[in-house]
């Protein structure tokens, strides 16, 4: 036997690997480490440091969430509560193709700072957060879903950002409602203008035959009912669209699940 092979079987010597184990793995999270102390996260909102969830707490206190009494359709917060049930008078002049929306803030300064670090800036540490605050929002639709769909974007955009904000929230949504994210199911089949500046039928338009489940995804839908997620809410175009084509793949029913919502007081 040779002197290594003496080391390894003498006791000591099995207990000293799993050791210098430990030891490697500490020495490698070091840079990590001295890297978050010397870079410490900032409010996504003030920039002052914060340690926990992107957010400090003078900004999270300016954030407007969103809680009944609301339409039990659109989830339009009302000024006063008209009693359970009652709709707003967007939803009964012009009712959507999904059945219920829901978000978990109005789109605010601070909800807007939020959702464009997200998008654009690869603050992906934002999501965990975000998605916890749409899973509190979206209970009663997450209790009826048997899966999650991620409003996609066209794959040149995609490339672009190297990841969906949507399927980012749709994960974490996912994990916490035990749920699960059928991410392939709902196609950008063509690309389509920003909707930011663009005016209500001009936004339908934009959307219009965008979107699509491909023949070969139907069975994921199928009977299925979906909750859709997205990140903001504006005219509902672009659910609006995405819903009809899940419904045309024979969806059983669509909710929208978002993180902020644009608010007319009603």
């Amino acid at each position: 036997m040779s002197g290594r092979d003496q080391a390894s079987s003498h006791p000591s010597g099995r207990l000293r690997q799993p050791l210098l184990g430990m030891l490697r793995t500490a020495l490698a999270s070091l840079p990590r480490a001295a890297l978050d102390i010397a870079l410490p996260t900032l409010c996504v909102s003030c920039r002052e440091p914060v340690a926990g969830d992107g957010v400090c707490a003078a900004c999270w206190a300016r954030l407007s969430f969103i809680a009944p009494p609301f339409c039990a359709r659109l989830g339009i917060p009302f000024v006063y509560d008209p009693g359970p049930g009652l709709l707003s008078m967007q939803a009964i002049a012009n009712p959507p193709a999904y059945q219920r929306a829901r978000a978990a803030v109005r789109y605010d300064e601070v909800a807007r700072t939020m959702v464009h670090a997200l998008k654009y800036q690869d603050r992906t540490d934002l999501a965990p957060v975000m998605g916890r605050w749409m899973a509190r929002a979206g209970q009663e639709l997450l209790g009826d879903a048997d899966a999650l769909v991620p409003v996609p974007l066209h794959w040149r955009r995609g490339w672009s950002r190297r990841y969906n904000q949507s399927g980012t929230l749709a994960a974490v949504i996912g994990k916490s409602a035990h749920l699960p994210v059928v991410g392939n199911a709902l196609r950008r089949v063509r690309p389509t203008l920003q909707q930011v500046g663009l005016s209500k039928a001009d936004r339908a338009l934009n959307v219009q035959g965008a979107f699509k489940v491909p023949p070969e995804d139907k069975s994921s839908v199928q009977g299925r009912r979906i909750v859709l997620i997205d990140d903001v809410l504006t005219s509902g175009a672009t659910v609006d669209a995405c819903a009809r084509a899940l419904l045309r793949a024979r969806a059983a029913s669509v909710d929208v699940l978002v993180f902020a919502r644009v608010v007319d007081t009603v």
